[in-house]
């Protein structure tokens, strides 16, 4: 079991387009368990390979009826139905606002072996796969918010403590580590 930090808001990487995998080996294999590994012990629902700062397009997903990963992911948005619900993200601790997503979509993409992979997701699954795709192109759910709710959340997490301390890297004991931006506790 290999528990990988958490980057935070404030990380470049959480902004930057990831870039598409091409080799599907022995270190990507590790990857996808690193992130299964590191989404169980925050108690997450997804979790994109971004988030543990590694700039590749790769996502986990454990929404308790479902489980796997996702590699290339791409969604279509199946029908006019959408969802509004609440949304948190292990990259922003603390923080959870309604989030209007698409209700259905058809996810495709490849496994860890380069085989083929699609499935149709409706509800929690689909909000993840929206959520964590989200992360593969450098945004964050706040950045789906009305205008009121994403200024309240811009403040509440310019008023947390992790924030104002200016740690952008969570390990797995929840303790801090500075990042590019600010000084550790």
């Amino acid at each position: 079991m290999t528990i990988q930090p958490v980057r935070l808001f404030g990380d470049p990487i959480l902004r930057a387009r990831a870039a598409e995998v091409t080799e599907f080996d022995r270190e990507l294999r590790q990857l996808v368990a690193d992130l299964t590994d590191t989404m169980e012990d925050d108690g997450g629902v997804g979790m994109a390979a971004p988030q543990i700062g590694v700039g590749l397009r790769v996502f986990v997903y454990d929404t308790g009826d479902a489980a796997g990963h996702l590699v290339n992911p791409t969604y279509t948005v199946v029908g006019e139905e959408e969802q509004v619900g609440p949304e948190g993200c292990l990259s922003i601790p603390g923080l959870r606002y309604d989030t209007r997503r698409a209700l259905r979509v058809r996810a495709s993409g490849f496994d860890m072996h380069g085989k083929p992979v699609e499935f149709a997701a409706e509800k929690l699954l689909a909000r993840c796969v929206q959520h964590e795709t989200d992360h593969l192109d450098g945004v964050l759910f706040i950045d789906r918010l009305d205008p009121a709710s994403r200024k309240e959340a811009m403040r509440t997490i310019r008023e947390s403590d992790w924030f104002v301390s200016g740690i952008t890297v969570r390990d797995s004991r929840g303790a801090g580590q500075a990042g590019p931006f600010g000084r550790s506790r």
